[in-house]
């Protein structure tokens, strides 16, 4: 099973006003593990970047200037998700900034949904998290995944998280590969999903035992709960 987890970054967040794709990240899962290919590209959206989008991803119209065009870089992205899974976070979002701009090429392409499945992460969510925040920061802390370098929204660095989440959300392990750990696409072994064997000879734990004083005092805690409840199931058998 492939999937792609994708992010985009755009000028504003109304397609209706004609807002534009300005960054596209991706990254490859293929049998939930990550393989190492990805796609990212900034766009030049031919428009100004809304000052309220800037302060979100912090990208420029002067940084935009000598971008591609969604054109020219249409086909490379379509075949790069092309019959994949697409997994995004708040995927309306996503899939209409998308859609938006291949309705502009005049018939080049179909719409996304045509080629891909789409995975609505925030949608999962949602469904296992009820009445909880849901973004993606909420989400990062409440499965343990680092993004202490999203200071700002970026598509890949995003796309790169997501992939974290979602694989943590939907009951798989991210990194372990118990079969063979240098099977990954760079050819290098993960040391976070390496097995680490504690050495047979090392230093044993130290016991602590409690005190007289301590074992009065528990013994006096299941006495009166012996009393209360006439049953404490601490307490060893009289036989």
């Amino acid at each position: 099973m492939r999937q792609i987890v994708l992010d985009t970054e755009t000028t504003g967040l109304e397609t209706s006003q004609d807002h534009r794709i300005i960054e596209i990240g991706c990254v490859e899962l293929v049998g939930r593990k990550l393989t190492g290919r990805h796609y990212h590209q900034y766009i030049n959206p031919q428009r100004k970047v809304d000052e309220g989008a800037m302060e979100v991803h912090g990208i420029s119209d002067q940084f935009l200037e000598d971008k591609p065009l969604f054109d020219q870089v249409a086909k490379e992205f379509l075949e790069f998700v092309d019959g994949a899974d697409l997994v995004i976070h708040n995927a309306p979002f996503d899939v209409g900034f998308i859609n938006h701009e291949i309705a502009k090429l005049s018939g080049k392409y179909q719409v996304i949904e045509t080629s891909c499945r789409i995975i609505d992460t925030l949608a999962l969510a949602r469904q296992k998290h009820p009445g909880q925040k849901n973004n993606l920061d909420a989400l990062c802390k409440r499965y343990g995944v680092d993004n202490s370098a999203r200071d700002l929204h970026g598509a890949l660095l995003d796309a790169e998280i997501l992939a974290d989440v979602y694989l943590l959300m939907t009951g798989g392990q991210v990194n372990l590969n118990i079969s063979d750990q240098s099977n990954s696409a760079s050819g290098e072994v993960n040391s976070k999903s390496s097995i680490r064997r504690l050495s047979a000879d090392r230093t044993p734990l130290r016991i602590v035992k409690p005190s007289e004083e301590e074992l009065a005092l528990h013994q006096q805690k299941l006495d009166a709960i012996n009393k209360s409840s006439g049953a404490c199931i601490w307490m060893g058998s009289s036989d």
